[in-house]
This record gives C-alpha cells, sequence and structure tokens, in this order.
C-alpha cells in the first residue's frame, strides 16, 4: 500500500444538519415528474427514505422479560391479541373491510345486485387483455425498460390510462420515468389536444402524438425526449423503451413512426401484438413493444367497446352500443361527419 494519509482517512464527511437538509431537497424533488436524479449510485439514498412508522410494541411496560421467560416465569400462556371466538371474528371481519376499502376498483359495479349475480352472463371476448399472460408480457417489458411510454387513446385518455400500472412504478420501481403520449390526436379538434396536454402535463410529461410514416406529428419532440433520457442515463450502454397500454391505442403504429418503416406487425384491430419484442432505434436507444393490457375495472361492454378492446366483428349485436354514442356526440358532429341531412333521437 503507498505510504499516503489519504488512505487512512475518511473521504467524505457531512453532519447531521447537511444530511437532513439533503433529504428534505430530495424528497421535494422526488415528488416532482420532470426532475430527474443524475448520478445516483454516488449518494446515500438509505439514509434519506423515510421508513413506514410503525407503532412499537412496548412488551417490557406491560410484562417484564423476566416474568415472562425463565425460572421466575409467571406466565403461563402467551398473550393473544384475540382470547375468545367473538375477538377473533371480530377482528377478521374489521381486517375484510379494511381490505374492501384499499381495494375498491374490485367492488361489484351499482348495477349489480346484492348477491353478486348478474341478469346475463358476460362473454369472455370483454375480458381480453386481463389474462395472466399478457401481464407476464407487460411485467418482462416494465422489467426491461428503464423509461416507460404509455400510450393513451387522445378521444378517451382517462378511460384509457391504466392507474394500475402508475401505481407499481411508483411503489416498485421509483427510477423509471413514466412519459404520457396522446396518440391520435388527428381524430379531436385541436382545442381538445391542448385542454389534454394541460391536464394530463400536471401528472407526468406528456406529448401529442400521430402515428404516420409519411406524415406524422409529434416524432421530433419524442425522439428528443428520448435522446434526452439516454444522455442522462450515461452510465449505460444503451437505454431501453417500452411502449404500453390499451390493445389498439397505436403503440406498435408508433415505434412504425419513430423508425420510419415497418418493423411491427399493426392492424385497425386490437390483439395484433401477442407477445413483447425489441427493436433497434439507434446504437443507445432500444423499443420494446408490448401487447394490449386492460386492468381489470368497472367498465360496462358498452366501454369495452368503445375503448377499442373488442374487436367490432365479434359482436352479435352492434347495435345495442349505438345508444351510447348518440349520447357522447353531439347531433350536428353525426351529421357533419356521415353527411345526413336530419336525424332524430
Amino acid at each position: 500500500i503507498e505510504p499516503d494519509r489519504r488512505w487512512f482517512g475518511n473521504t467524505r464527511v457531512i453532519n447531521q444538519k447537511e444530511l437532513e437538509y439533503f433529504r428534505q431537497e430530495l424528497q421535494a424533488r422526488l415528488t416532482n415528474n420532470y426532475s430527474v436524479l443524475l448520478k445516483s449510485k454516488h449518494l446515500p439514498l438509505l439514509l434519506l427514505q423515510d421508513h413506514q412508522k410503525q407503532a412499537r410494541a412496548h412488551l417490557l411496560d406491560t410484562e417484564l422479560f423476566e416474568h415472562a421467560f425463565g425460572p421466575k416465569g409467571k406466565r403461563k400462556r402467551p398473550q393473544l391479541s384475540s382470547l375468545d371466538y367473538e375477538s377473533l371474528i371480530k377482528k377478521a371481519d374489521d381486517s375484510q373491510d379494511a381490505f374492501e376499502e384499499k381495494h375498491a376498483s374490485s367492488k361489484l359495479p351499482k348495477d349489480e345486485e346484492e348477491d353478486g349475480l348478474r341478469d346475463l352472463v358476460r362473454h369472455n371476448m370483454f375480458e381480453k387483455g386481463q389474462s395472466k399472460r399478457i401481464w407476464g408480457e407487460l411485467y418482462k417489458v416494465l422489467d426491461s425498460s428503464d423509461v416507460v411510454v404509455q400510450v393513451l387513446d387522445a378521444r378517451d385518455p382517462m378511460g384509457t390510462r391504466c392507474y394500475h400500472l402508475e401505481k407499481h412504478l411508483k411503489e416498485n420501481a421509483k427510477h423509471k420515468h413514466l412519459v404520457f403520449l396522446l396518440n391520435k390526436c388527428d381524430l379531436i379538434p385541436a382545442w381538445a389536444t391542448k385542454g389534454w396536454l394541460r391536464t394530463l402535463s400536471r401528472d407526468y410529461p406528456t406529448l401529442a402524438f400521430h402515428a404516420s410514416i409519411n406524415k406524422s406529428f409529434g416524432k421530433g419532440s419524442l425522439l428528443s425526449v428520448l435522446r434526452q433520457f439516454a444522455r442522462l442515463r450515461s452510465d449505460k450502454q444503451a437505454i431501453s423503451v417500452g411502449f404500453v397500454g390499451y390493445p389498439n391505442v397505436g403503440k406498435s403504429s408508433v415505434i412504425n413512426t419513430l423508425r420510419s418503416k415497418t418493423v411491427c406487425k399493426v392492424a385497425p384491430i386490437p390483439g395484433e401484438t401477442k407477445v413483447w419484442q425489441y427493436i433497434t432505434m439507434t446504437k443507445r436507444i432500444f423499443l420494446i413493444d408490448c401487447p394490449g393490457v386492460v386492468y381489470q375495472n368497472n367498465d360496462t361492454e358498452t366501454d369495452v367497446v368503445l375503448k377499442g378492446v373488442v374487436r367490432v366483428t365479434n359482436l352479435d349485436d352492434a347495435s345495442e352500443h349505438i345508444g351510447e354514442v348518440l349520447r357522447r356526440v353531439k347531433k350536428e358532429h353525426l351529421q357533419r361527419a356521415y353527411k345526413i341531412q336530419d336525424c332524430q333521437g
């Protein structure tokens, strides 16, 4: 070993006040989805994390250790939280109520009866995108991605938004970056696109996009953002960008637009992408295509059809869902789109 005093001294010293100040500043930045933490490997992040405060059980205040164990032990049986059958049942009911309140989305819709029965049997085609295989493909993409791009349908951004995915990334993958991509913005007015960009940008960075190999919109902005992430991750040889979202929102079309050629199989019907696949964008950027995923919620069959999850050709009677379309769209818009002189209803 070289006889240098630097080998035997502290290389980095920080006092408690500086650590507390840095911890407060870091917590304020981590809640901002537009801030990026650089060189996280050189920071003692474990010292800065807020551990969940748990109520400590003051066992020694109620009973001494010598009275419970050893030759002087006086306790003949352990002190349980539930000493009788009634208190055990009450505790189990309280736990069940707390679980149902936490997972409120799994409750039955209001139109269902209290006994959990429905008037009609729901066809399994309305459960597309919810299989274990599809979710397995999604988690493969999430584990392999440094940046996650959630593609939303501009016609129904909140309906095609997966809150479960956002919650999963916040809790289990805070180091991954999430970006919203508002696709198919050419199908809605410009003022509506501006409004959705302003609303969604409050939560995550949001970009407007129109997927087309020849006449695209927003391609330059998306490429610029991906290059910025690649520069921020200079410690890695390459970054992977995963495209996730509902079926038929245009994930594969976005990748084809970025590559300016057909590299992913696309179709105007949902369920065309079956498995995840890697596509090379540049030497430092890789794109990952993912099958469409639908989180289990309280959507009706009409909501599922209007979101594009189900192929219309598989419906027995598509006219059942026309009423909801007429309720959402104004009469004058239908007349102008389909060149109808007059219509009733």
